[in-house]
């Protein structure tokens, strides 16, 4: 088919009297936007090409581009938006999927901007954490009912605990999703916090085997990378059931993403596609899912807790339930906005519900069932600062899962083409030219500033509140109130109305 009916998403907007022609943008683009032009002696560029990464734009030495929503008007119809007409166009001319990368950006209600936080005034005065303790240090794993000393004053009976110096993990991002700097940004920088990373489905690399004490490995249905030495590799095991962007559906690295490192990493042929099923074939029961949990704590003598990530959907209190019967010490539950590297675009734009909702609700049928102190709740799905940390633990968490907003970190511009193999920053990607874009030792300390700014802030959050320790607040609700919101979602929510 010659003729598309595609238009260009963006306009390069190209400033011809800065313009120096030195062709930076060129070698800089892997989208193959920006050529030379051999007849009019100047830089020119394929508009249909560009993915607005921003590479060439911060890039340029005299600053002459721009990047700009390409103006092509469709006649006004609120039912057949410019976006659903060029959906149509893609798959008409190809017959394929629609995919894409990272989380939901549509317009839907985000409920972390509609809750507010609540701050001590006269009669229990604030705590200035400049000047006196603050704790965030968080446990996660099952809980006692009673706590058992030795002679010596020592726990006996605590089950294995995953312990951060703060309320926050990186989540689960494979290598060969991402590159093999950016796992090493994460998983060094995991270290220096005293805090925890996910290596995703895709095993563990050699190079990363000397961060275990710091990291959570992965078991997903499609069992890459997955042996004896992998599973006491880390220090908590996390099976995979569902993620937020895509849930019901399993996992896909094209074949040009699995190159010889993470054929051997993941255990599968070289230039193959990656495919993970939807189920997991040895689960179809609460039972399978307690056999598998148990055999994962027998492979590694019962030293390590076991986490099961699933997706946030409508029956998720009900899951999450019957997976602390199975056994689970730690739930993960991830929200309809969590990033993804590839999934279609239908899938993560209308399927699942949001992490706020899911996570009020298991909060509550965990308590009220008497389970919420056997297993610990971890939630991620588009977590962007430190104020939706501190809501979450309010609602009932004992941390949170970061997932875009480290790559944002590392330098992702949120182009959203992860899918494709070309991030022209260096982190979604295995071409050798551009892996190397992203250097490991600055990605380490973007990541530690962004951390620990956030938790600064947290500590200023609960010192406002007149709280030293993140522990008083999680599950406590009173700190929260919501606007704009009706009786249904506040009643979801468990919270009251501002200015009740």
């Amino acid at each position: 088919m010659s003729l598309t009916m595609k238009s260009p998403e963006f306009l390069i907007d190209r400033d011809d009297d800065r313009c120096i022609n030195c062709q930076v943008c060129e070698r800089q683009c892997a989208n193959e936007v920006h050529y030379y032009d051999h007849d009019l002696s100047k830089m020119s560029a394929v508009d249909l090409n560009c993915v607005n990464c921003h590479r060439c734009v911060t890039l340029c030495p005299s600053k002459a581009l721009r990047i700009s929503k390409y103006p092509l008007e469709y006649k006004e119809n609120y039912n057949w938006s410019a976006e659903m007409i060029n959906n149509i166009f893609k798959q008409a001319e190809t017959g394929g999927v629609l995919l894409t990368g990272m989380g939901n950006p549509s317009r839907k209600k985000i409920y972390w901007d509609h809750l507010l936080l609540n701050a001590s005034q006269v009669t229990n005065p604030s705590i200035d954490p400049l000047r006196e303790p603050m704790e965030l240090k968080t446990f996660l794993g099952r809980k006692p009912e009673r706590v058992e000393f030795n002679g010596e004053g020592n726990i006996v009976n605590l089950p294995p605990q995953l312990e951060l110096g703060t309320p926050i993990m990186f989540s689960a991002m494979s290598f060969g999703s991402i590159s093999l700097n950016a796992s090493k940004s994460l998983a060094r920088a995991a270290s220096e916090l005293n805090m925890m990373y996910n290596t995703g489905e895709g095993g563990l690399h050699q190079d990363l085997y000397q961060y275990g004490e710091n990291t959570i490995v992965q078991v997903a249905s499609g069992r890459f990378g997955v042996h004896k030495e992998y599973l006491n590799a880390g220090t908590a095991i996390e099976i995979k059931i569902g993620q937020g962007a895509k849930p019901g559906i399993g996992g896909h690295l094209p074949g040009e993403k699995v190159g010889e490192e993470v054929s051997r990493t993941r255990m599968i042929p070289q230039g193959t596609d990656a495919l993970s099923p939807a189920p997991h074939h040895d689960i179809y029961s609460i039972e399978d899912l307690r056999q598998l949990i148990y055999a994962l704590k027998e492979a590694t003598v019962y030293a390590k807790p076991v986490s099961v990530k699933i997706s946030a959907v409508h029956n998720v209190a009900a899951i999450a339930s019957g997976i602390a019967s199975a056994g689970a010490d730690i739930i993960a539950v991830d929200g309809y906005r969590g990033g993804t590297g590839a999934a279609p675009t239908m899938i993560r734009d209308n399927v699942g519900i949001p992490i706020e909702l899911a996570l009020a609700a298991v909060d509550d049928r965990l308590r009220e069932e008497g389970l919420r102190n056997q297993v610990s709740l971890v939630v991620g799905g588009s977590i962007r600062n430190s104020a939706d940390i501190v809501k979450a633990i309010a609602l009932g968490a004992d941390a949170v899962y970061i997932g875009s907003a480290a790559l944002i970190a590392m330098g992702c511009h949120l182009c959203q083409k992860c899918y494709t193999g070309k991030c022209n920053w260096g982190i979604a990607t295995q071409r050798a030219d551009l892996v190397k874009r992203l250097n490991p030792e600055i990605g380490v300390e973007r990541l530690k500033n962004l951390v620990k700014g956030w938790s600064h802030e947290i500590k200023e959050m609960l010192g406002g509140m007149g709280i030293n320790a993140i522990e008083s607040l999680r599950g406590n609700r009173l700190m929260l109130r919501g606007i704009d919101l009706n009786p249904n979602e506040l009643e979801i929510l468990g919270i009251k109305h501002a200015g009740e």
